[in-house]
Parts: structure tokens; sequence; C-alpha cells
């Protein structure tokens, strides 16, 4: 009787460990189940219209501590008629303790009519040693409508054309007192132009028009005495020279420097040069002042002292020797200077 009481209790004994392993095994897989991220997937509304943009959303909620990826919606392939127009970066919704929101969107739309099922969405798993794919719970579906027309009641017609309405004073007068404005400015601004370089006499009597090397050589030296370079004003003094020999240029030899680049002027140069006009030295004076005023005033290049002397004898004997000198003025020139 003994012995028989001994095997019931070893019996009862093995019911309660194999009870315990399976109660084990069930919680341990309920736990792991429990702890899965979880993926859900919605557009933001379930009907459109055609070419109507919508935001496709998949969300996840997980461990903090988990790795989810997304799908590239924007490199795979789509129904036909869908098309993904934007990807947005993952945005992070929501963290409470260890569990953690996430979700990332897509703006997409849809040319054709119809009822589209776009599945159920993944998003990849990586956990330790498990690298799995979890899928939304249900399928996503869109209803696409498209514009009931009937032509028969809403007939297209033609671009009417443009109406002919008589032309009104006031509709152009006020362009018309402008436009007068504007030409009385211009007359004033080359007057005063042409007056200052001496080629029409003042009010009240004639000036006599200065030979071109005795304007220029005086344009020079007033310059100079301004002291422009001492003051830091080295672009203000280059464009003074530049000026002054464009002028002088314009008058002496008839070349329209004022609206020639440098390197034009030194192509244009080129023919007084071949005659002798101009030797070959101050040819290439000329040349080097050009190319150091555009240092100055384009690449902000700043001179020494030296370079400004020399900018300003290289123009000075510019003039004093590509002077045309007619007999009888050679002496009045001289006493002018």
């Amino acid at each position: 009787m003994e012995n028989g009481k001994w095997k019931t209790g070893n019996w009862a004994t093995r019911c309660f460990f194999i009870a315990l392993t399976a109660f084990s095994i069930f919680n341990f897989q309920f736990s792991i189940a429990q702890t899965l991220p979880t993926v859900t997937a919605s557009f933001e509304r379930d009907s459109i219209m055609i070419g109507d943009q919508i935001t496709l959303e998949v969300r996840v909620e997980k461990d903090v501590m988990q790795w989810v990826d997304f799908p590239d919606l924007a490199g795979g392939e789509q129904p036909e008629g869908v098309e993904i127009l934007a990807e947005r970066p993952v945005d992070t919704l929501a963290v409470e303790g260890r569990r953690q929101t996430i979700a990332k969107r897509w703006l997409m739309t849809v040319w054709n009519e119809g009822n589209y099922n776009m599945g159920r969405l993944p998003a990849l798993y990586l956990d330790k040693n498990i690298v799995d794919t979890l899928w939304s719970a249900d399928s996503l579906r869109i209803m696409v409508s498209t514009f009931d027309i009937d032509l028969e009641k809403d007939k297209p017609y033609d671009i009417k054309p443009p109406v002919a309405v008589p032309l009104r004073f006031g509709e152009f007068s006020g362009w018309l007192a402008l436009g007068l404005a504007a030409a009385a400015l211009l007359t004033v601004a080359i007057w005063l132009i042409m007056k200052y370089r001496g080629r029409i006499p003042l009010l009240g009597g004639s000036a006599p028009l200065l030979p071109p090397h005795v304007e220029a050589i005086r344009r020079l030296e007033a310059l100079r005495n301004q002291k422009l370079p001492q003051n830091g004003r080295h672009k203000q003094y280059y464009s003074g020279i530049t000026d002054i020999l464009r002028t002088y240029l314009d008058r002496r030899f008839g070349i329209g420097a004022m609206e020639m680049t440098s390197a034009e002027i030194v192509a244009a140069i080129e023919v007084p040069r071949a005659n002798g006009e101009v030797d070959q030295k101050r040819f290439d004076d000329l040349r080097g002042l050009l190319q150091t005023a555009d240092l100055v005033k384009f690449a902000k290049w700043v001179p020494d002292e030296a370079d400004d002397d020399k900018a300003y004898f290289d123009a000075y004997y510019f003039v004093e020797e590509t002077k045309a000198v007619v007999e009888g003025q050679a002496e009045e020139s001289e006493k002018e200077i």
C-alpha cells in the first residue's frame, strides 16, 4: 500500500512539472508576441477625385530598442495609374516609456478611375538575431472617381474674340506724360554732358573748343590733384584716368572708346599703331594701363603708390606723344598748357 502511494505521488509530481513547463513556454511565446512591433497603414481619406493628392501613412509602434525599416514605395512598382509624388522622412509621433510610435508618409495621386487595392504594407523588423517582415493588418483600398461630363448639356464653346472698344485719351495720357518728362530729362542730361565736354558753347557766349590733348592733360592734372589714391579711392582714380583716355581717343582718332571694352579699345588702336601715329611703347603702356584699371575696378585689386604714379604718367605721355599738332597752333597749345 505504501508502495502504491509512492507511485501515485510520483505520477502527480511529473504531471505538475509538465504543466509548469507548458505554461512557461506559452507565457514566453505570449510575451514575445506581445512585444513585437505592430504595423498600421492608412490613407487620410478613403476616396478622391482623379488627380487629387492624398497622403499614405505607415505607422509602427515598437520598443525603443527595436529597429524597423519602411518600404521603398517611391522606387518600387505601383498599380497602373498610381504615382508617388513625394516621400517624407520618418517622424516620431509619440514616446511613452519604452514604447515608441514612428511613422512614414508618402504623397501620391491616382490618374485612373476605379477602386484600387494597395494590399497590406510591410515593415522590415530586426531585433538581435531576428530578421522578419511585419505586415499591416488590413489591406488598403481607395476609391478614385472622375467628373461626370454630359456633352449634350454642357457643350464646349470656342474662345470669344476680343471686343473692340474705342481708345480713350485717359488710357494713355499717363504714359504720354511720362514719356514727355523722360524725353525732357534726357535732353537736359545730354546738354549738360556736351556742355562740360566742351562740345557746345556756354550760354551767353561761345567758348573755343580745346585741342584733345590739351583737354586731356588738364583733366589728368586736375584728377591727380584730388589725391584720390591717398584717400583709398583707387577705383574712382582709375575710372577717371580711363574716362579721360577714352574721351581723348574719341576726339583724337575718331574711336568710339566710350562704348568699348578695354580689349576693344586695344584692338581699335592697332590701326593708328600700324600707321605710325602710336609707337609700340605707348601702345604697350596703354594696354597695361587698361588691364590694371580693370583689375582695380572689377577684381577689387588694391594697387600701391608706384602703380598709381605709373598709371598717371603712362596716360600723360600717351597723350603727349600721340597728340596732333597743327601748324600755327603748337605755340598756342603750349601756352595754354
